[in-house]
């Protein structure tokens, strides 16, 4: 079975119905089965916001410096000014996934919040 880690950026704006909606179109579309999730990655500031609490999966949280050290295909300097890194779901996923891990999805983006999915290398 493969073990998928969802790494999540949000804003103070994003509800719990978005960055729900954005997680499971971005599974469904990579054809990526939602019981394969084990765990969410985000930033240490956001791990108690609801939108990310309220999906269920158990949360990891990363500092801004522990994520600016992830090389990703798509930081953004926006992202960089606001939270000290230029990556939250992306670098905050392939970090929780652990070494050998392999980003599945990218950074989606909906007006509030991003996500990246990350897999973990076979055990």
């Amino acid at each position: 079975m493969i073990e998928l880690v969802v790494g999540v950026g949000t804003s103070s704006d994003a509800t719990p119905g978005e960055v729900a909606a954005l997680v499971h179109g971005a599974l469904a579309g990579a054809g990526l089965p939602r019981d394969s999730v084990v765990a969410l990655a985000t930033i240490a500031t956001k791990s108690e916001e609801p939108a990310i609490v309220d999906l269920g999966w158990p949360v990891t949280a990363y500092s801004a410096t522990e994520l600016g050290a992830v090389e990703v295909p798509h930081p953004s300097a926006a992202v960089g000014a606001r939270t000290g890194t230029a990556s939250v779901a992306e670098a905050a996923a392939l970090m929780a996934a652990g070494a050998g891990a392999e980003l599945v999805v990218t950074k989606q983006a909906s007006a509030h919040a991003t996500v990246a999915v990350a897999r973990r290398a076979s055990r």
